[in-house]
C-alpha cells in the first residue's frame, strides 16, 4: 500500500468511510480541501481565522455525529454540506453575539434548499472574484466607465461630460468597446 499522503480532496464516499473509521489521513485531506472555503465564508462575514477554525471543527463534528447516527443521506456534494453547516453555525454564533440582525430561525433547519443556496453562493463568490480581476486588468478609462455605468448608475450623459466625449453616442460606443474587452478578460480566466 502506498504510504504517501494523498493531498487531493477525498471523494464523498471516501470521506464518509474515513470519518466512520476515524481516519486521520482522510480528516487531513478534508481539512486541506474544505477549510479555505470555510475560512473565506467566516472572514467575509465579521470573523477571523480562529473563528473559522472553530466553525470548521464544529461542522466536522456535526457531520461525524450525523454519519455515526446512521441516518445520514447525502443529497448533494459533501463540500456543499460542509459549507451549509458552517454557514448555519456561524450565523447562529453571530446571532448570539448580536452582530447579526436577521431572523436566525431561518437558518436552524438544514435543507436541500440550503445546499442549493450554498452552491450558488460559492459560485457567485468565484464569479465576483473573476469580475474584480477582469476589471483590474481592463485599465483606464474603461475601468471607470464600467464602474460608473454599471455600479454607480451614472447616465451616459454624465459619463460623456466626465470623460470629455463630444456626445453621448461616442460615450456609448466607448462603453460598448470596454464591455467587449471586459467580457474577453472575464472569460479568459480559468
Amino acid at each position: 500500500m502506498n504510504s504517501k499522503v494523498n493531498s487531493s480532496a477525498p471523494t464523498d464516499s471516501e470521506a464518509i468511510l474515513g470519518i466512520l473509521n476515524n481516519s486521520e489521513a482522510i480528516l487531513k485531506r478534508l481539512y486541506l480541501a474544505y477549510f479555505p472555503m470555510v475560512m473565506q465564508l467566516i472572514i467575509n462575514n465579521n470573523g477571523n481565522q480562529d473563528d473559522a477554525k472553530d466553525i470548521y471543527q464544529e461542522a466536522i463534528i456535526v457531520l461525524y455525529n450525523k454519519i455515526k447516527s446512521g441516518d445520514f443521506e447525502l443529497s448533494s456534494k459533501l463540500k456543499t454540506y460542509i459549507y451549509s453547516v458552517s454557514r448555519r453555525l456561524w450565523l447562529k454564533r453571530l446571532a448570539q453575539m448580536s452582530r447579526y440582525g436577521g431572523d436566525i430561525k431561518d437558518f436552524e433547519e438544514y435543507s436541500a434548499h440550503d445546499e442549493d443556496e450554498a452552491e450558488k453562493h460559492t459560485d457567485r463568490d468565484i464569479q465576483f472574484g473573476k469580475m474584480e480581476n477582469a476589471l483590474k486588468l481592463l485599465g483606464e478609462p474603461c475601468k471607470t466607465i464600467m464602474e460608473d455605468f454599471y455600479i454607480n448608475n451614472r447616465s451616459m450623459q454624465d459619463i460623456c461630460e466626465r470623460f470629455g466625449y463630444t456626445n453621448a453616442d461616442n460615450a456609448k460606443t466607448q462603453k460598448y468597446k470596454c464591455l467587449q474587452r471586459l467580457k474577453k478578460l472575464f472569460f479568459q480566466q480559468n
